[in-house]
């Protein structure tokens, strides 16, 4: 495998694919280039993600955004964030952390998981168990 800084936005999409089993489709390709070609972490929006691909080359439309936004999900190559109960964010980060929501930006960002402390959780009622905890913390500007 190339060194990660000389890998190309393709060649890192196709190997984060790769690595989670997925077919590496042209559309699933572009898509996780725009998520994780850079290197770097990111939150996004369907709608986002559709704007960003839209100033490429690879056109892929709205409904093959969400479903392969999914997919990624599915596999456990993103979380999703729900903020409102129906705006959706998703996370290319899959460590446990907790998340800021800008309210006066619709902005999703890490918050330090270090300063987070949950001293105890509710138990989960029978026949059931907790899958995760979301933490976000909504903030507007003073």
């Amino acid at each position: 495998m190339t060194d990660v800084t000389s890998q190309t936005q393709t060649e890192r999409g196709t190997d984060w694919l790769a690595g989670a089993g997925l077919r590496p489709t042209r559309q699933r390709v572009a898509l996780a280039g725009l998520l994780v070609g850079d290197g770097r972490d990111r939150h996004v929006t369907a709608e986002s993600l559709f704007e960003a691909a839209a100033r490429t080359a690879d056109k892929v439309s709205l409904a093959t955004v969400y479903n392969t936004l999914r997919a990624f999900c599915d596999a456990g190559l993103l979380r999703e964030i729900t903020v409102d109960g129906s705006k959706s964010y998703f996370d290319t980060n899959m460590t446990d952390h907790p998340h800021f929501y800008w309210e006066d930006e619709n902005r999703l960002s890490d918050a330090p998981a270090e300063q987070l402390v949950i001293a105890q959780v509710p138990h989960a009622p029978e026949g059931a168990e907790i899958a995760s905890v979301d933490v976000v913390i909504r903030l507007r500007r003073s």
